[in-house]
């Protein structure tokens, strides 16, 4: 038998793309929340490439099942970081040989339709792209259980017609990008932010009622979104760069609960159509101003930061 030239030095497995909708009945209010859930395994499970021994395999569709018996029996399902929390604690606490466990959890946007000046209590309109992102693990340490929570949103699109320039940037010879001071900005937002546990609170099955009242995961979400999109609205950006920075510092001031954020914004191109040869000024100048643009795919440029609590 031929000696084989390397080893396993890392292994894991999962489900991936486990789609569930819950409905929570709650008398005539109803309330609507749908994921896509990743599930990821590591622990003893070495035999399993190595051997082929699949004595050690929690089948990935055990782990589809699990997310759709926790969808009805879990109490925090409609907190999404809760909800991929418990799942993670469950998986490395039902499986003695399973010592961490990955879920990562996408949560469309369902809102309430108004119907005469009021939110109707059970029906939703899919609120545009945007989507909430959680990412969590837990790990069986053999004295208890270490957990992470990061939470976060991406495809949300934004758009300023105004307030936003591009100046005063390093210029070469092979540099063909104007100067303008009104242009048009827009971006699909990527924003990731990690929230520590409570180090006060042993993590188990047992204690996750006590977290989710210690930690307003869904408050921290919303104001998050909300200093996200006061910012693009009121920065008056010199670049990308700059706006977010500025809107990363603006969540760190109002969500104490996070230790650090990070933005991702690539630049949804619109390019001034230049009208000139049909006697019409569309601001191709330096002041800018373009009213008629054609939007672009790509290139695109791509700006990302982390800022981190003192």
């Amino acid at each position: 038998m031929s000696v084989e030239p390397g080893f396993l030095s890392a292994a894991r497995y999962g489900k991936d793309l486990v789609r569930v909708c819950r409905v929570v009945r709650d008398k005539d209010q109803h309330h609507v929340v749908e994921y896509t859930v990743r599930v990821m395994l590591e622990g003893d499970i070495d035999t399993s490439f190595t051997e082929a021994d699949n004595t050690c395999v929690v089948a990935t569709d055990t782990m589809k099942n699990t997310v759709y018996v926790l969808a009805k029996t879990s109490p925090h399902v409609l907190n999404p970081a809760m909800f991929a929390l418990h799942l993670a604690t469950h998986f490395v606490t039902k499986y003695k040989h399973i010592h961490k466990s990955f879920v990562d959890l996408v949560s469309l946007r369902w809102s309430r339709i108004p119907v005469g000046g009021a939110p109707h209590k059970w029906n939703f309109v899919r609120d545009g792209d945007e989507k909430e992102v959680v990412e969590v693990a837990v790990e069986d340490k053999g004295e208890g259980l270490v957990g992470s929570v990061k939470g976060g949103i991406k495809d949300l699109l934004v758009l300023k017609s105004g307030g936003s320039a591009f100046t005063n940037f390093h210029r070469d010879e092979y540099t063909t990008l104007a100067e303008v001071a009104d242009r048009l900005f827009s971006t699909s937002v990527t924003l990731s932010y990690s929230i520590p546990l409570p180090s006060s609170i042993s993590l188990s099955l047992d204690t996750l009622s006590e977290i989710e009242k210690t930690i307003d995961f869904p408050s921290i979400s919303q104001r998050a979104r909300k200093d996200t999109l006061e910012v693009f609205a009121t920065d008056e950006s010199a670049s990308v760069q700059a706006t977010l920075y500025n809107t990363l510092q603006k969540i760190l001031k109002s969500c104490e609960e996070i230790k650090e954020a990070s933005m991702a914004l690539p630049n949804k191109h619109y390019i001034p159509v230049n009208l000139s040869p049909f006697g019409l000024d569309n601001g191709l100048g330096y002041e800018g101003g373009a009213e008629v643009f054609h939007p672009v795919a790509d290139p695109s440029g791509l700006i990302t930061a982390t800022v981190t609590r003192k």
